[in-house]
């Protein structure tokens, strides 16, 4: 089959993580032809078989992005206006759904809000969740829902250990260290969950979720893997009102960790999700201390 014969996949956020992950995984696959969705075309040629324009905060975009898609892959960044995913869905769905697109994915996370009965307040989870809804209302041929995990590399970033004032790195978190309940993967690694999603219509079409996941750990789990590496990390549990104040948004933080601590990341469907995801993905996950073996700088982790 010429590559002008192949089925388009539509790929929202295409030069993200999540989004950029799916168009390598797609053109690895080789199944479909791949369309690259950007709000700044201009600046990625050649970036996938087309690169188009595309906004999902400006709707009338989304009408040419998905002309002639077979299927679309939607992802939406809550930290970027901290609301609003939910308009970003409907109006994708709505694109898509007048563009006759067979198989629309959306990226999602489990909802707090129901899982925990209303005692976490996590909405960068909880709202994703919520517009699974709209796209399971939106009568698709096909539709999935694939969910995140803990990126592996928040471990070098954001989520890493932190120099204490005696020399020594530690993270220092509300959370029990010795209670395994964060799923943690690389992200880079869900495009192949969803690429093989694209591919079983029939196994995982039907409004499933597959959750990416390499490990499933404590921290201490994460310190360990990082004594694998040479490098001694601490942990320091403090409460969680005391991590509230430590800096903005933390107070956000702390309520998830909590629910991880309470229900787990994926929460209580967990296994089933994740094994549905590997059983379609285009390569196995890779686990923690195989990826921080590959990616930990020498000097250790970013501060």
């Amino acid at each position: 089959m010429t590559n002008q014969n192949k089925k388009t996949i539509a790929v929202v956020g295409a030069t993200g993580r999540q989004g950029g992950g799916v168009v390598r995984a797609l053109q690895e696959q080789g199944i479909f032809r791949v369309r690259a969705l950007t709000r700044h075309p201009e600046r990625h040629p050649g970036l996938a078989d087309e690169v188009v324009g595309a906004d999902l905060t400006r709707p009338e975009t989304l009408a040419e992005a998905f002309a002639g898609a077979h299927g679309v892959f939607v992802v939406t960044n809550f930290w970027e206006h901290h609301h609003g995913e939910i308009e970003q869905c409907r109006a994708a769905v709505e694109a898509a759904r007048a563009a006759g697109v067979d198989h629309f994915i959306w990226s999602t996370l489990p909802n707090v809000e129901a899982i925990s009965g209303g005692k976490f307040e996590v909405p960068h989870f909880t709202e994703k969740a919520q517009a699974n809804a709209i796209v399971s209302a939106a009568g698709f041929p096909h539709h999935t829902f694939v969910e995140a995990p803990f990126y592996f590399q928040n471990l070098l970033t954001m989520m890493g250990p932190m120099p204490q004032e005696d020399g020594s790195r530690a993270w220092v978190l509300p959370l029990d260290p010795s209670v395994r309940c964060v799923h943690m993967g690389d992200i880079d690694e869900l495009g192949s969950v969803v690429a093989g999603a694209f591919a079983n219509p029939e196994k995982v079409g039907h409004g499933e979720i597959l959750s990416l996941c390499g490990s499933l750990v404590s921290f201490d789990d994460v310190a360990a893997a990082y004594r694998t590496q040479g490098q001694e990390v601490g942990y320091r549990q403090v409460p969680a009102a005391v991590f509230a104040n430590f800096f903005p948004g933390a107070g956000e933080i702390a309520e998830m960790l909590g629910y991880f601590q309470a229900h787990t990341y994926m929460g209580p469907d967990a296994e089933a999700k994740i094994a549905l995801a590997r059983s379609v993905a285009t390569r196995p996950a890779t686990d923690l201390v195989s990826w921080l073996g590959a990616n930990l700088p020498a000097s250790g982790s970013a501060s």
